[in-house]
């Protein structure tokens, strides 16, 4: 160690109270088997439980229970439900470019979608 004396001031704490090198500032830590958010949300949504439709009794995922409150709420007309339900698909279902259906445009569709585009200042596809 050099005999230099050591500027004590700000982001220069004083030598006795920083860290030893391979010395940790949170020596104990997460404890192990401490679980996130995710994981245990994931657990409770797939414990098991009974849900009674029709006479029928059956077990099924508070997942998919909640999935089917929330579609049969919205079949009910609930608009929420209907949005809720609408943005889960949207977000888990991606929609493949095949089944997407390529429509043809009418003259007066193409002629409008000219006109919009050299309205601002777009220039169409080369290849008509």
């Amino acid at each position: 160690m050099s005999n230099k004396p050591y500027d004590v001031g700000y982001k220069k704490p004083p030598q006795s109270g920083q860290f030893q090198p391979g010395q940790s500032g949170n020596p104990k830590g997460r404890p192990n088997g401490t679980k996130n958010l995710a994981t245990d949300l994931q657990e409770e949504l797939s414990a098991q439980i009974v849900v009674v439709e029709g006479n029928k009794e059956q077990k099924i995922s508070k997942q998919r229970a909640l999935i089917k409150a929330l579609s049969t709420k919205a079949l009910k007309g609930d608009i929420r439900a209907m949005n809720t339900l609408i943005r889960m698909i949207e977000r888990t279902i991606p929609i493949e470019p095949d089944d997407i259906e390529e429509k043809i445009l009418s003259a007066e569709d193409e002629a409008l979608m000219k006109d919009f585009l050299s309205n601002h200042g777009i220039k169409g596809d080369s290849n008509e």
